[in-house]
């Protein structure tokens, strides 16, 4: 029997081939994983780390560095002077701060405490004038006081109320009012009422609880009436004391003899929407004169040139 031909192309076995299998390394296979973690730094940058040791400097010491170093300092150096310089400033601010509302408080507490001896010395000098008035009044010691505002006064009277008319404020924010609305209530309304009430035979008259005199003064400031310097809101209530029946006839025939020019109360109703009412009353109560203010007159004599 023949033996079979060996395969064209098969080598034998080497001898050796245990020894090479012994040598191979593990991770042969994995050589471009090597090659990347064995050689890490390119060969560019290799070259120029190189000549950059050898010319004794090294990447990191380039000749940019100083100046990089120099502004980082400066501006820290600026940022650090800037914060301790605002938390300096900080307490100075709130100190002054608390200066300036310590001032405040106390100028408002001073100006209280004047406010309330000029009221009490208003007082004071308000009852020695109608004690005044009461001593060297004489006969007409009442009357004198009574025409002057210097006591109060109460008796039965007439009320009359005076408002604007129900549009005025109708339309405008916060009820703001309109300087040319024909329905707003006038200082000159009042001045005519009152005019009336004392041609009517008023003893004594009183608007919005202030005492009126012959010195009294009825004006506007803006879109305010002011009754001697002191303004009034609407309504208006005027009170007179006399005899209520009376007094009322007479004011209302003093308001149909007024001029063509000058308007009624009924008119001012009908015509612009003022509110009016009027009301007798059995007792009303009208205070003393806040601001009373004596004056005396005396004869002139008799002589050449005067007419006795």
């Amino acid at each position: 029997m023949s033996a079979m031909p060996q395969q064209r192309g098969a080598p034998g076995p080497s001898p050796d081939a245990p020894d090479r299998a012994a040598a191979a390394r593990p991770d042969a296979s994995m050589w471009l994983l090597n090659q990347v973690m064995d050689h890490t730094l390119d060969e560019g940058y290799e070259e120029e780390a190189a000549r950059r040791a050898a010319e004794g400097r090294t990447a990191e010491t380039g000749p940019l560095r100083p100046w990089l170093i120099a502004g980082t300092l400066l501006i820290a150096m600026v940022i650090t002077l800037g914060a301790a310089q605002a938390r300096s400033s900080l307490p100075a601010v709130a100190k002054e701060r608390r200066e300036l509302i310590d001032r405040i408080e106390s100028g408002t507490e001073r100006a209280d405490r004047l406010q309330e001896e000029v009221d009490a010395l208003r007082d004071d000098l308000a009852d020695r004038e109608r004690e005044a008035l009461r001593e060297e009044g004489g006969e007409q010691a009442e009357l004198t006081a009574l025409l002057a505002g210097a006591v109060a006064v109460t008796g039965p009277g007439l009320e009359i109320v005076v408002d604007d008319a129900e549009s005025v404020a109708q339309g405008l924010p916060d009820g703001a009012r309109d300087d040319t609305d024909t329905g707003r209530v006038r200082d000159r309304d009042l001045q005519r009422i009152v005019n009336g009430l004392w041609a009517s035979g008023a003893e004594a008259v009183a608007v919005n609880g202030r005492r009126l005199t012959a010195l009294s003064a009825i004006r506007h400031a803006g879109e305010a009436i002011l009754v001697d310097n002191r303004p009034l809101v609407p309504p208006y209530t005027i009170r007179a004391v006399g005899d209520g029946p009376v007094l009322r006839d007479a004011f209302e025939e003093f308001q149909e003899n007024l001029s063509s020019d000058l308007l009624t109360l009924e008119e001012l109703e009908e015509y612009f929407g003022i509110q009016v009412e009027m009301a007798v009353r059995e007792e009303l109560r009208l205070p003393a004169s806040a601001g009373l203010t004596l004056r005396t007159a005396e004869p002139l004599q008799t002589g050449e040139g005067n007419t006795p």
